[in-house]
C-alpha cells in the first residue's frame, strides 16, 4: 500500500498537522492585535491593510525588518521564549518610529528544524504582546519546518513591520541644529544587540544561566539577560506628530558610536553625558567581567540609552511632559548637539568608571 502523503512528509521531518495546530493556537493572540485598518484574519495567502480606515489621507509608507540575533541562543539555553517575540517586534517598530512612522502591521517568519507547537506558540504570543504594546496588528507570518537546515530544538526569527505617516511628517534629522538638547529614553537592559559578546562574557564568568544574577537581586542570570527590548513606538510617534522632534535615533547594533549621527546633520556633533543616563547594572557587570574597553562597550551596546530625541531648547519641557504622559517619565536631558568643527561626531563623557 502506498504511504499516506502526510505520513510520508512527517517521516521526512515536516509535520503538517503540527503546523495546523500552531495556527489554531496563535489565532486568538493575533486577533487581539486588531486595530483600525486590519481585521487580523489568519490563513489566507496574503493580508490586507486599509490605510483610509486607519485615518490616513496622504500617507507615506515606511518599512523595516530585523531579527534578534544570538539572543536566541540564550533563550534556548535558559528554556525561556516568552520575551523573544517582543524583542523581535521592538527591533522593527522602534526603527519605524524613529522616523515618525506609526507602526501599522507586523509579519513574522519562524523557521525551525522540527516544529514544537508549545515553543513556537510562546514565541508568537510574545510577538502579539509586542504588537499590542506598539499599537500595530499582527496580520500574518510564515512558519517553516526545515529539517537538515536547523537542528531539532533550534529556531530562527525574522520580523517585518510597515508603518505610515502623513506626507511632510517624516523625521529625518534635517532640521537639527547646534544647541538642540538631547533627551534620552532609557533602555530596559541589553535589548537585542551584542549577544555574541554577552555569551562570551558569560562563558568567561563561569556562571550558569540559572545562577543568581550578580547585578540583579531576585533574578537568575538568564532571566536578567533575556529582559525584552523596550518599545518606544508610542512615545516617538507622539513626539513626531506634535512637531517636537528634530531627529530621533534608536540605539541598536553599533551602539552609541554608530547610531546617533544617523539622525542629525553632518556638520554637527553629539555631546552626551552618560552619567546622567539611568544605566542598568548589567552593563557594569559586562564591562568588568569581560574587561571591555569603554569605546568597545559604547560601540556594541546601548549602555542604557535606548532612544535619543533631538529637540529645540525651548521645546524640551514640552517634550518631557509628553513623554511622561506616554509612560516614559524616566526620560532625561543628557546632552546637546554642537557644531562639529572637524572633531569626532560622537563625544561621550561620564564613562570614566570604565577602563579606557
Amino acid at each position: 500500500m502506498a504511504e499516506n502523503a502526510g505520513d510520508a512528509y512527517k517521516a521526512a521531518g515536516v509535520d503538517i498537522a503540527a503546523g495546523d495546530a500552531l495556527v489554531r493556537r496563535i489565532a486568538p493572540a493575533a486577533k487581539a492585535t486588531a486595530r483600525p485598518g486590519a481585521d487580523v484574519a489568519l490563513g489566507g495567502f496574503g493580508a490586507a491593510f486599509d490605510l483610509a480606515a486607519a485615518g490616513y489621507r496622504d500617507p507615506i509608507l515606511v518599512a523595516a525588518t530585523d531579527g534578534v540575533g544570538t539572543k536566541l541562543l540564550v533563550a534556548e539555553a535558559v528554556g525561556e521564549h516568552t520575551g523573544i517575540g517582543t524583542d523581535l517586534v521592538a527591533m522593527c517598530v522602534n526603527d519605524l518610529a524613529a522616523q515618525g512612522a506609526e507602526p501599522l502591521f507586523f509579519l513574522d517568519y519562524f523557521a525551525t528544524g522540527r516544529l514544537d507547537v508549545d515553543q513556537a506558540a510562546t514565541v508568537i504570543e510574545g510577538i502579539a504582546a509586542g504588537c499590542r504594546h506598539a499599537g500595530c496588528a499582527l496580520i500574518g507570518g510564515e512558519t517553516a519546518e526545515m529539517p537538515g537546515v536547523y537542528p531539532v530544538g533550534r529556531y530562527d526569527l525574522a520580523g517585518f513591520a510597515v508603518g505610515a505617516l502623513e506626507r511632510g511628517g517624516f523625521v529625518d534629522g534635517s532640521t537639527t541644529a547646534a544647541g538642540d538638547l538631547v533627551i534620552v529614553i532609557p533602555a530596559s537592559g541589553v535589548h537585542s544587540n551584542g549577544y555574541s559578546l554577552v555569551r562570551r562574557i558569560v562563558e568567561k564568568s563561569g556562571l550558569a544561566y540559572d545562577a543568581p544574577a550578580p547585578f540583579e537581586a531576585g533574578a537568575t542570570l538568564g532571566q536578567a539577560l533575556l529582559r525584552p527590548t523596550r518599545i518606544y513606538a508610542r512615545q516617538a510617534v507622539a513626539l513626531a506628530r506634535a512637531g517636537l522632534a528634530h531627529g530621533m535615533a534608536h540605539i541598536t547594533g553599533g551602539g552609541l558610536i554608530e547610531n546617533p549621527q544617523r539622525a542629525f546633520a553632518k556638520d554637527l556633533a553629539l555631546e552626551l553625558d552618560m552619567a546622567k543616563v539611568p544605566m542598568p547594572p548589567v552593563f557594569d557587570w559586562l564591562q568588568a567581567t569581560g574587561d571591555i574597553a569603554r569605546r568597545d562597550m559604547a560601540r556594541t551596546f546601548n549602555c542604557g540609552a535606548g532612544m535619543l530625541i533631538y529637540v529645540a531648547p525651548d521645546k524640551a519641557d514640552d517634550a518631557l511632559a509628553l513623554l511622561a504622559a506616554t509612560d516614559a517619565g524616566d526620560a532625561v536631558i543628557a546632552g546637546r548637539l554642537v557644531a562639529r568643527n572637524g572633531g569626532d561626531d560622537i563625544r561621550l563623557t561620564g564613562l570614566d568608571k570604565w577602563r579606557a
